[in-house]
């Protein structure tokens, strides 16, 4: 029951940040909105104020923001088939495509941009809490790559292949990914900075590369204005580690058990929740705030994806509208979303189906 209610309420509050991004650009923009919900199918209770219906529903796995107008011009409802099409309708005032191009795309971008606001402000309760995971090298595992390359405990990885290292997760992530490419690491000691070349090993009983260093970097408070930079350096490694990991999926070197949908992120959330729980209440909760965090960055970075019935793609018909000069005509664009929609759907079922698959398998190996 813990892992259920902790599950609906990361959930929810990630959809309600996003929503709520659409909700508020969408008002300033003198847009109407007809209806705001959370979750999806049977309605438990609503409400409405401000011309806004505000639903929750029983499916705790979504949410949507209905705007006036959204869906196209329409022909009058009485139209029939053989009939001859009386023009289409004229949109009213308040509705979304009467908005200019400019306010369309603020409201549909707002929604991602509320998910790295939350995420930030997460960081931020994290961070003040428990501290940030700098770094600096603590423990060389005797025969490593790491200690052939001469690197010592107290180092500071500042570089890999030239990418700025501000979190000891950068360097896990790397490892977790290598397929055993050679590696350009810069690290400072004593001020100065050097550069070796390191390939990490294959480490037969792990599965994986290796460098020979902990899984895990020690946590350092952060005090002063170092709490909003290192916040800052969360979000930015969530997006990063999100597009890195679209990327190897694109290219194959992921596989649909690496893919979770919201049945595996309950199961994920239920996993921290029974390892936290022996450490407490605060443990517990931080926990639960770092994986609210994570999520609400991976939806952000997934609504900015340029696919049909997602946020980015509608940010894409906006753009050809602003190229163009002139908006794509609403029936094409929604046949296009209709599209895209049905093929997020079909996704949705096989990535169920495939969690369901894995939490048996699980279950019946013990």
């Amino acid at each position: 029951m813990a892992t259920v209610i902790s599950f609906i309420i990361i959930f929810g509050l990630i959809v309600l940040a996003h929503e709520l991004g659409h909700y508020l650009l969408g008002r300033k923009n003198g847009i109407t909105v007809n209806e705001f919900f959370i979750g999806f199918g049977p309605t438990l209770f609503s409400f409405t104020k401000g011309g806004t219906k505000f639903s929750v529903k029983l499916f705790p796995i979504g949410g949507a923001c209905l705007f006036e107008g959204e869906t196209g011009n329409s022909l009058p409802p009485e139209a029939e088939v053989g009939e001859e099409k009386e023009a289409p309708i004229e949109p009213s005032e308040g509705s979304f495509l009467k908005a200019s191009a400019g306010a369309r795309f603020s409201t549909i971008v707002a929604g991602p941009i509320f998910n790295f606001l939350l995420a930030y402000l997460l960081g931020l309760i994290i961070i003040g809490n428990v501290g940030i995971d700098l770094p600096v090298l603590e423990t060389i595992i005797p025969g490593g790559r790491f200690e052939a390359a001469g690197l010592k405990p107290g180092d500071v990885i500042t570089q890999i292949n030239n990418e700025k290292i501000n979190l000891y997760r950068q360097i896990t992530f790397f490892s977790l990914t290598s397929r055993g490419e050679t590696l350009s690491i810069t690290y400072e000691r004593n001020g100065t900075e050097n550069t070796v070349n390191i390939t990490p090993a294959y480490i037969e009983a792990e599965g994986r590369y290796l460098f020979g260093i902990n899984a895990y970097g020690a946590a350092t408070k952060s005090e002063g204005l170092s709490i909003f930079k290192n916040a800052y350096y969360e979000v930015k490694f969530g997006m990063t580690s999100t597009l890195k990991s679209l990327k190897m999926l694109f290219q194959g070197r992921l596989t649909k058990d690496d893919v979770a949908g919201p049945l595996g992120m309950a199961t994920i959330v239920g996993e921290v929740y029974e390892s936290a729980k022996p450490q407490g209440i605060s443990i517990v909760l931080i926990s639960m705030l770092s994986i609210a965090m994570i999520l609400s960055v991976n939806l952000g970075i997934m609504n900015l994806l340029p696919l049909p019935a997602l946020d980015g793609g509608r940010l894409v018909f906006i753009i050809l509208e602003i190229i163009r000069g002139k908006p794509v005509a609403p029936e094409k664009e929604g046949v296009v979303h209709l599209a895209g929609m049905i093929a997020l759907v079909i996704l949705m079922v096989f990535i169920l189906f495939n969690d369901a698959s894995r939490i048996v398998q699980n279950f019946m190996n013990g």
